[in-house]
């Protein structure tokens, strides 16, 4: 949904092309390890370190990198960066090239693809240079492919339901206690919205992101992936895409599927949810500091998605972003020494704050929050607050099911149009995306 448009962190998707690239490059280097192989080089050091994000982004690493050098003298930092839609190709284009960066940004998506091809340095080895028993265990698994650690997450975030309590304000709406709504109560607010805005204000759109299928099917007593498979049942996964059709018909409370259309292709400043037309948005915890600004308002709370079962901690921390190492790295020590900078260092946490999220280091995190206002008090308040509904982590995404994050507003739309039944639909996307996997291994 369009929501998830707001940190286009969630719509990286890599060319079949470039990702065939990283394929064929499983030979370019063995991933690393081993502590005692490694150590600090004597002399000057230059690293490269790459990212993507906007300008802000951009200063405010920087920044840290300027710390990090005037702390480490014999360590220069070049940094390479670029926006989100070029990243991934100049990526592959540089390992092809064997000039992978030393450091980079990682996704969650493309863990596996790039890990499983040794194009990533193990760094379960190198504790004596990049601490992680500073974050949640559940986190620092999700950086982990076949139980070796190839990415170190850098901050993380919690899919929820933004709450534009303006909105309600205006119409005279009481929300819900929302630590226990359930789906139906959901649907029922939501109709009341469009029928006391007379239709002028939306309730919802449609949840279309590889996280929210992967909190459906925990909702129901599954899992989206097991053991590098899809695991969710084709009936489960059918009532998920339903919600696309019955949202659009009937009461409307995400509009006609034009309008659900129409949301999923235009760009976040043209979503509902920014223009102040939407009640309620599936979003991430990092994301509502954008709308607050966007909407020019600060009266936006945060909360669970709705569930039918609330006895199950199917709630879990996502990671926004990784810091992975090269496999062809020529200095992992000082790579980690980096890494664990970036992450651990108190100064590099004030210097850059919640940009890509709420902090890994739960110590940074509650620095930040003494002093946190409007979203990311918001944002850190509603971790702080969860924490005791949270469950481990799913599996990350195998390597080939990068597809689904275009996959699922496909098939949503083959629903809503009535092109195809929920069930139908169903077992053709998770023929799909099996498919996208079995060729990738």
């Amino acid at each position: 949904m369009l929501s998830e448009r707001s940190n286009r962190n969630w719509r990286i998707a890599v060319p079949a092309a470039i990702a065939a690239t990283v394929m064929a490059l499983s030979g370019c280097g063995a991933a690393g390890g081993g502590s005692s192989e490694v150590k600090l080089s004597e002399g000057d050091v230059t690293l490269t370190l790459n990212w993507w994000g906007s300008n802000n982004r951009v200063k405010l690493t920087t920044d840290a990198i300027a710390a990090f050098e005037k702390l480490h003298p014999n360590i220069h930092v070049e940094p390479t960066y670029s926006d989100n839609s070029g990243y991934w190709d100049k990526l592959a284009t540089s390992i092809a090239g064997k000039e992978m960066p030393d450091v980079v940004q990682m996704d969650e998506a493309y863990l596996a693809s790039y890990a499983s091809q040794g194009t990533l340095y193990d760094m379960s080895g190198l504790g004596n240079y990049l601490k992680t028993d500073t974050m949640d265990s559940s986190l620092l698994d999700s950086g982990k492919y076949e139980g070796k650690l190839y990415a170190a997450p850098i901050a993380s975030t919690v899919y929820v339901v933004v709450v534009n309590n303006d909105i309600l304000d205006q119409l005279g709406i009481t929300l819900p206690d929302t630590d226990k709504w359930s789906w139906d109560d959901f649907e029922q607010i939501c109709k009341e919205v469009v029928e006391k805005s007379n239709g002028e204000v939306v309730g919802v759109s449609p949840m279309n992101n590889p996280m929210s299928l992967s909190l459906w099917a925990r909702q129901h007593g599954e899992e989206f992936y097991t053991d590098g498979k899809v695991s969710i049942k084709p009936e489960t996964l059918a009532e998920y895409l339903q919600l696309a059709y019955d949202w659009t018909h009937g009461d409307e409370i995400a509009g006609t599927p034009d309008t659900m259309s129409e949301q999923m292709s235009g760009t976040w400043e043209q979503s509902n949810m920014a223009k102040g037309k939407q009640a309620f948005g599936f979003a991430f915890t990092n994301q509502v500091s954008s709308y607050m600004k966007t909407l020019g308002t600060e009266n936006l709370s945060l909360a669970a998605i709705p569930s039918d079962d609330q006895n199950t901690n199917w709630m879990y921390l996502k990671p926004s972003q990784y810091w992975s190492i090269a496999a062809t790295t020529e200095h992992p020590a000082e790579a980690a020494e980096l890494v664990d900078f970036l992450i651990n260092n108190e100064d590099a946490g004030k210097i850059l704050g919640t940009e890509r999220g709420i902090p890994a280091n739960n110590a940074i995190r509650d620095t930040l929050m003494e002093s946190a206002t409007g979203g990311d008090k918001v944002a850190m308040e509603f971790h702080k607050n969860e924490t005791s509904r949270m469950g481990s982590a799913a599996a990350i995404t195998p390597n080939g099911a990068s597809t689904l994050q275009k996959m699922t507003p496909r098939y949503e739309q083959e629903v809503a149009f009535g092109r195809m039944s929920a069930i139908d639909a169903a077992n053709a996307m998770i023929a799909e995306l099996q498919g996208n996997i079995d060729s990738a291994d």
